[in-house]
């Protein structure tokens, strides 16, 4: 899994989650002989489904533990000798961040305390666990139109409570790195979508409002500019690291290299549904409401560094990942009706 590495044991953080679920399904199936350990606290976004398919692995197992349980993490890894912790773990919705705040202190930053303080102690004894943290692009904060991408040694300027909790932990990590000796790799990724995303996201929301015949809300004019990722590409060069054992201690970006603003997007499915799956006169249902505080313009990532070191690329358009997931969300109703 990892180049001329030995990981008999990973722990999973949050992989219940949207990203944590899809990278247990690929790689419970890729990697039959390791065991994959994932702790998730079971918020409001898990789907029993899910659950459901990552039990029928024999080589998985569940923990339902918080990581802002400091006692509980440290009884995980007494428990196990675990190799490798993949940190997906993370209060991630930057309205929920707008209205609680806290709640993103908590997990985002002392969670990945936490969990760095578990490490630290296996690393004292044997220096052979790896540590991943997954972040965001949201860290470096927002970009005009004519901007540069952001680079991997861009500065950070967050700008909701959300990105500034992600940059915390990312710090962090960065510190216990170089204080503590820990070898760790942190990745920034770009919007991500596809199948199993909860609904509180800007695509599923759009196709689940139509679907249900409900007004689809679009912050001021639509026109912030984001970079998407499919969900499958995103684990893909998370994989790409591994083997090339790119455990260094640095940062790699992962952007899907798709820029498109939400109104654009928003059109997109709505015509897609219209097309492919006989709704029809669906603009109608878009209502312009009042811009969200503090909303980052343009986010942007150059993935020179990720595809210079691996040679990852997307394995498809945007567009045929756009139409795959509408699909998705059309017939696997039983997934996200209540």
């Amino acid at each position: 899994m990892i180049s001329n590495t030995e990981i008999k044991k990973v722990l999973v953080t949050g992989g219940m989650g949207f990203i944590g679920s899809h990278f247990l399904l690929k790689c419970c199936q890729r990697f039959p002989s390791i065991e994959f350990i994932n702790i998730d606290n079971l918020s409001y976004a898990v789907s029993p489904r899910t659950q459901k398919e990552l039990s029928e692995f024999h080589n998985y197992s569940f923990n339902e533990t918080d990581i802002c349980d400091l006692h509980a993490l440290e009884q995980i890894f007494q428990n196990h000798e675990i190799d490798l912790v993949v940190h997906f773990a993370a209060e991630s919705h930057v309205d929920n961040s707008i209205e609680a705040p806290l709640k993103f202190i908590n997990t985002n930053i002392l969670g990945t305390f936490n969990l760095l303080t578990c490490i630290r102690k296996v690393n004292d004894i044997r220096q052979d666990i790896y540590f991943h943290h997954i972040s965001t692009d949201e860290v470096y904060g927002s970009l005009e139109k004519n901007d540069n991408s952001f680079t991997e040694v861009s500065n950070f300027a967050p700008s909701s409570p959300y990105s500034a909790s992600k940059a915390s932990s990312d710090l962090l990590v960065e510190a216990w790195g170089k204080t503590y000796g820990i070898k760790y790799l942190i990745t920034n990724c770009s919007n991500n979508f596809g199948p199993r995303q909860f609904y509180e996201k800007l695509i599923p929301k759009v196709i689940l409002n139509r679907l249900n015949n409900q007004k689809i809300p679009v912050y001021g004019l639509g026109l912030n500019i984001r970079d998407w990722l499919f969900v499958d590409d995103h684990i893909d060069a998370i994989l790409s690291l591994y083997s090339n054992g790119l455990f260094l201690n640095e940062r790699f970006n992962i952007g899907g290299g798709y820029e498109v603003s939400n109104i654009d997007i928003v059109e997109s499915i709505l015509d897609l549904l219209d097309v492919n799956h006989g709704y029809s006169e669906s603009h109608a249902f878009i209502e312009f409401v009042d811009d969200r505080k503090g909303h980052d313009f343009r986010y942007s990532i150059n993935n020179s560094k990720l595809k210079n070191a691996t040679g990852w690329s997307p394995q498809a358009s945007f567009n045929e990942h756009l139409n795959e997931t509408i699909n998705w969300y059309v017939h696997n109703r039983d997934w996200w009706e209540k």
